[in-house]
């Protein structure tokens, strides 16, 4: 296999984890109210709230400090390494890069993720997680 494509199939599967911990902490907010109103009990346990806390935390944090996401500049680099680019690489990453990755002024960003954080703490009063 070319070294090259080794690089590119390990960007993809960054992108895809990237694309999943996304998902965890938008669908996890969501599944934490859904939860609540059907009396689900996993999703007041702590270990799952704490883990859901510290990841858009840190999302917060790097908007603040105006970091870029470690795993975005990871994978810029594998693709960088590929002479690859842009995300032309492969169908996953055209189509996952499409979900994930917006042109927007950085502060948009920073008061989106500033906002989806606050709620996320407001969850831990409306759906007390188990002690």
């Amino acid at each position: 296999m070319d070294e090259s494509l080794l690089y590119l199939v390990a960007a993809d599967a960054l992108l895809v984890s990237h694309a999943l911990f996304v998902c965890f902490v938008v669908i996890g907010l969501l599944l934490i109210f859904v939860g609540k109103w059907l009396g689900w009990r996993w999703v007041r346990h702590p270990g799952f709230r704490i883990v859901h806390l510290l990841a858009i935390a840190i999302v917060v944090l790097q908007s603040w400090l105006g970091m870029i996401c470690p795993l975005t500049a990871w994978e810029m680099n594998l693709r960088a390494t590929a002479g690859d680019a842009v995300y032309a690489g492969s169908f996953v990453s055209h189509w996952l890069e499409r979900l994930l990755y917006y042109h927007a002024p950085e502060w948009v960003f920073v008061v989106v993720y500033t906002l989806f954080g606050a709620l996320v703490v407001a969850s831990w009063r409306w759906v007390r997680p188990e002690r």
